[in-house]
């Protein structure tokens, strides 16, 4: 074992302020495993929630890995020292359950990273009665897990809170009785919104793009399919920072979730149809925790798939300004934003203002139902001009089903008339435009698009810069095409598509290499076209959301229909039935 490892874990503790360290035997151990650095995964509120959830339940001890850095990872290499925990320096195979947080398909491979210098077998059904169970939940397990289910023992469908302890209770209670693996995998499956793979076997058919699901056969002993779970009442669980540290992407900052959900209904968005429905935390809880946050807790920062929704955000930001406690929010819808947020934003530093339009033209908007015009979007340019804010930053997707020239033509004639706008206002600062293609997903209505042709979202990307670079105040940031398609690759991708995956792992290959030898077309996957009612690789769980609404979304959008936001009392998606 390295002791410069040791030594660079124990210093990373001794930074943080909310930490709990439990005598080895005092508890029951997890590990909470995030497949990135540490800097990225400490800034998920969603590990920070479930740590505080299984801590406080008295039986379990949490302990976190992280993926180790470049210089750290080649110490494990050298010194052959196996994966170890933040918490107490444990190895990972020590623990009998590991527990998965997975929000990004670019991270499969660092979670097979962390596998192997854990000394995990990286197939599921090759780990052996004594290794631990590898559990995993967050946004990618729970829309499509199949790519991920050669490696994982259990899948968790939706959100954590509850269906994580009982899980938990029920796989120790059959390690108690002496159950074998398969027993307490069939026990588990039982659960609502767990999801065990090996019990459900894909049935494929050969197609010109490559192996196709065509249906699922499912083990007798377990139920025919899963259904995604969410919580009922938000406010009987944790929505802070457990930890606090500087040394995150959110520094310093006491992160607060103050809604889940969104129910704008947008077109392109698997977040608003994967955690429907939406739902607000008391302001009461909220200012409580806030107030008596930790010391080392400068900044608070206001999370939630939709925090300008939130019904009392006026009051809670009022609050802050008032009270001189400086804060930032996620994320803000431009038809929502008043000068007295503009204005508490900038008092706390924020010298940003951060907007999505998604789409530069009229109709791409309404067919996505982003439900914004530009005028909001000239509007929010204006208010933060009015507050302070130096700098404005837009947010475009391109390749969006039906797009054409006219639509990209529009994004430059909006970035324009923002930069126009902002000197008119007296504001001389950076205009970022962040533009990238758009990756369908499942359980969305565009989930039978495919991403668009790669020589296209090249030519397009080429005009964008063509029109932006006589302007030095206009930076244009996009994001690699080769990753996009890698995400496209996974995202829709079958069981068989996660075999190429550990098999480029395991033998070092290139992924797509892999993909050709197991019978895919690579040129053409990520750009298939599905068809309404086909079998998908997801097709046997159920997150709410039924088909039949997802087709009406997807009419909707050729016909640039608008959807009502959610209502209490609506039943149209399913979610609510």
């Amino acid at each position: 074992m390295s002791w410069n490892l040791v030594v660079g874990l124990k210093k990373l503790v001794a930074q943080e302020t909310g930490t709990r360290i439990f005598a080895p035997g005092l508890r029951t151990p997890v590990a909470f495993l995030y497949p990135n650095t540490y800097n990225l995964g400490m800034s998920n509120l969603g590990l920070h929630i479930l740590y505080q959830v299984l801590n406080g339940t008295g039986v379990w001890g949490c302990e976190r890995f992280f993926l180790p850095g470049r210089h750290e990872l080649a110490e494990y290499t050298r010194t052959r020292t196996p994966l170890l925990s933040m918490e107490t320096q444990r190895a990972l195979g020590e623990f009998p359950y590991v527990c998965v947080m997975m929000s990004f398909e670019l991270d499969y491979t660092n979670f097979l990273t962390m596998l192997e210098l854990g000394r995990l077998s990286l197939l599921a059904a090759e780990r052996q009665e004594q290794e631990p169970l590898v559990i995993m939940g967050g946004p990618c397990a729970t829309f499509n897990p199949e790519p991920l289910a050669p490696f994982v023992d259990i899948f968790v469908l939706g959100e954590g809170e509850e269906t994580l302890p009982r899980l938990l209770q029920v796989l120790q209670s059959g390690r108690e009785k002496g159950l074998s693996r398969e027993e307490r995998l069939v026990a588990a499956a039982q659960l609502p919104g767990v999801y065990v793979p090996r019990f459900y076997t894909p049935v494929y058919t050969e197609t010109e793009t490559g192996p196709a699901c065509s249906g699922i056969q499912v083990d007798t002993r377990v139920p025919p399919t899963v259904s995604r779970q969410w919580v009922r009442e938000l406010d009987r669980y944790p929505h802070t920072s457990a930890i606090v540290t500087q040394q995150t992407e959110f520094a310093g900052m006491y992160i607060v979730e103050v809604a889940r959900g969104c129910g704008r209904h947008c077109r392109f968005c698997m977040a608003g149809y994967c955690f429907r429905k939406p739902r607000n935390r008391n302001l009461q809880n909220l200012w409580q925790d806030i107030s008596q946050r930790p010391a080392a807790a400068a900044k608070v920062g206001l999370m939630g798939a939709a925090v300008s929704d939130y019904p009392e955000m006026h009051e809670l930001t009022q609050r802050l300004f008032r009270g001189g406690i400086p804060f930032s929010v996620a994320s803000l819808r431009a038809d929502t934003l008043d000068l007295d947020l503009a204005q508490a934003l900038a008092a706390s530093g924020q010298r940003t203002m951060t907007i999505a339009p998604e789409a530069g033209s009229v109709k791409r908007r309404a067919a996505i139902n982003k439900g914004i015009e530009a005028e909001h979007v000239y509007a929010a340019v204006r208010l933060a001009a009015a507050a302070g804010m130096a700098n404005i930053k837009l947010y475009f997707m391109i390749g969006l089903p039906g797009e054409d020239e006219d639509d990209i033509r529009d994004i430059t004639t909006m970035v324009h008339q923002v930069r126009q706008l902002m000197d008119q206002c007296g504001n001389k600062g950076e205009l970022v435009v962040s533009v990238n293609a758009f990756v369908p997903k499942p359980w969305t209505p565009y989930q039978w698009s495919g991403l668009a042709p790669l020589p296209l979202l090249k030519q397009r990307f080429a005009f964008l810069n063509s029109s932006f670079k006589k302007d030095s105040r206009i930076k244009l940031i996009t994001e690699s095409l080769k990753e996009t398609e890698m995400q496209a690759l996974l995202s829709r991708g079958n069981r068989r598509v996660g075999e190429a995956l550990g098999r480029a792992f395991r033998e070092r290959l290139p992924f797509k290499k892999a993909l050709q030898a197991a019978g895919f077309a690579t040129t053409v996957y990520a750009h298939r076209q599905l068809t309404p009612g086909q079998v998908l690789p997801w097709s046997h769980l159920q997150m709410g959301v039924t088909e039949d609404y997802l087709r009406r979304e997807l009419a909707g959008s050729e016909q640039g229909m608008a959807t009502p936001r959610c209502f209490e009392g609506c039943h149209r998606c399913g979610v609510c039935q």
